[in-house]
């Protein structure tokens, strides 16, 4: 892994775990085309995640350490047989809200078979050398930005999560945990959106959500990657975070201000033209034989 490259698969980290277009499915792709192999292509992203997590706490800093200590409150409410879900709000609202969408990825962890779970299973479309499930997630999270972009234009709401908002929400971010191409932020705010949500609110509520999801697939991953004695270059990946992390903070900032101005629809129609093209690429390198991509 050179360093070029590394800024480069940092760069496409940064932009694309925030902006609602996939990161797994553009590192994919980058990869792919950069020819870097499969085995550490899937630890450097794991490792990139890292810089992105790091910029969801820079911005948000002051709405985590708020739940935080609501976390403990809560505990402390539970165990006093205070608590009252009836009376939630605020940030302890938040929180609660967050429980139910993680729920959802708890099916992802169930047995399969052959040692397997079904997030094992799905792994198979990210470790293939071919592109065309990148193509075709592409395409669904397009039809979903583009769901989420009209819902948001005809219903303008202050609304905040309800306990089935989350649950779908977190149906969207297993779904995307799933699939390479399909955004988990696109897909997590499209569905809020759909439901009525307010976008700034959706916004905040998708990407803090995303800290536990990501933190425990980049646990998981690391454990693989540790038990298969997998190495890499400290100074690249080094590099990568850190401008993965620079990259992040102005997108998410980026985000907040193109929803604003109902400029999501943009991004439906970004993944729909990245994933014909993908899918036509990825069509031709299976019948034609041939590898488009740099070595």
């Amino acid at each position: 892994m050179s360093i070029i490259k590394a800024i480069i698969l940092g760069i496409v980290q940064g932009i694309t775990e925030f902006l609602p277009i996939s990161s797994s499915g553009h590192l994919s792709l980058f990869q792919h085309w950069l020819g870097v192999g499969v085995e550490s292509s899937l630890l450097f992203s794991v490792l990139l995640q890292m810089g992105t997590l790091a910029a969801v706490f820079i911005v948000y800093y002051e709405t985590i350490w708020e739940l935080v200590l609501e976390f403990i409150s809560v505990i402390k409410d539970v165990v006093h047989r205070k608590f009252k879900y009836k009376d939630i709000k605020g940030n302890r609202r938040m929180l609660v809200m967050f429980f139910f969408s993680c729920i959802p990825l708890l099916f992802l962890l169930i047995p399969i078979g052959n040692d397997q779970n079904i997030m094992d299973f799905f792994k198979r479309f990210s470790e293939d050398t071919s592109i065309l499930a990148e193509g075709f997630c592409f395409l669904f999270t397009a039809l979903l930005l583009l769901a989420g972009a009209r819902t948001a234009q005809l219903k303008k709401s202050n609304r905040k999560v309800n306990t089935l908002d989350a649950i779908l929400i977190g149906i969207a971010q297993a779904v995307a945990a799933l699939l390479p191409g399909v955004s988990r932020s696109g897909s997590t705010i499209s569905t809020g959106l759909m439901c009525g949500v307010s976008k700034d609110y959706m916004v905040k509520y998708s990407f803090i959500l995303g800290i536990p999801a990501v933190l425990a697939a980049n646990v998981m991953e690391l454990k693989d990657a540790v038990e298969a004695g997998e190495t890499f270059d400290f100074f690249p990946v080094f590099i990568g975070i850190v401008v993965a992390a620079v990259v992040g903070v102005l997108c998410i900032k980026l985000l907040r201000i193109l929803l604003k101005k109902d400029m999501f629809k943009y991004f439906g129609y970004y993944c729909l033209a990245l994933g014909g093209i993908t899918v036509i690429l990825g069509l031709i390198e299976k019948f034609a034989n041939v590898y488009i991509g740099i070595h």
